[in-house]
């Protein structure tokens, strides 16, 4: 069993916080384990339960652990995905500390890189995961939501086959962000996102291994793209003013 060290009142509940997270990315808690209960970690902590629960409630927040009620439930070990990094972009976008034209420019920078390295590392069951991609953002949709899985599904893709996961959670993280941009300003008519077939080039570049084809294909993409974004942002930032 993990042993906790005593910790100082000046730093309660941030100390815990931290030690909890420390042992639970050291391995010490698994992916959907339980950890001990309140009163038993504000045991070995020396605590109170009040610093104990706030310590939860931040773990929780931050994506750590997941708290269930009733006779079974308790505080739960999550496993890390992207999905926390995702969540922390779009904080601070809508704390306004990012904007938009940055986030153009990480991805103008970042893709086309993700493009060429996906070029180089196509085997036969990525090159039909694209394919399909690529029929069924060709086909027509009746819904946003359907058209966001569809029109970004390559990107998500293309980073898994760059084997780069730092990359990979880049690009998870600005997807997801300019996915929330697009929500809230819910383009009413098909497009919804862009037109069918904007993601051919990068993906024929891609299955043919073309590394240099695939990076200039996907640059022009990011650039097209990024002026009906930013067009995009300032709908939405108007909206979200007028909602305060």
């Amino acid at each position: 069993m993990r042993t906790f060290k005593p910790i100082k009142q000046s730093r309660v509940s941030g100390e815990v916080t931290e030690q909890l997270k420390q042992s639970i990315l050291l391995g010490h808690f698994k992916s959907g384990e339980k950890l001990p209960s309140e009163r038993d970690l504000a045991e070995q902590f020396q605590v109170s339960r009040v610093a104990i629960r706030e310590a939860l409630r931040t773990l929780e927040t931050s994506g750590f652990i997941t708290t269930r009620q009733g006779v079974t439930g308790g505080a739960f070990v999550t496993e890390l995905t992207f999905l926390q990094l995702s969540n922390a972009f779009l904080d601070l976008f809508l704390a306004e500390k990012i904007s938009i034209p940055e986030l153009y420019q990480v991805r103008l920078l970042v893709e086309p890189a993700v493009a060429r390295l996906a070029a180089q590392r196509i085997t036969p069951e990525y090159a039909e995961r694209l394919k399909t991609c690529l029929r069924a953002e060709e086909q027509p949709s009746t819904e946003l939501p359907e058209d966001l899985d569809k029109k970004t599904a390559v990107h998500f893709v293309l980073a898994e086959m760059c084997g780069n996961r730092f990359f990979e959670g880049l690009v998870r993280s600005v997807m997801s962000l300019t996915r929330k941009i697009i929500e809230a300003v819910h383009p009413d008519q098909p497009p919804f996102l862009h037109p069918p077939g904007m993601h051919r080039p990068v993906i024929k570049a891609v299955l043919a291994s073309d590394a240099g084809a695939a990076e200039t294909a996907m640059r022009k993409h990011a650039l097209q793209f990024g002026k009906t974004l930013m067009e995009m942002e300032l709908t939405f930032r108007i909206r979200h003013v007028s909602s305060r």
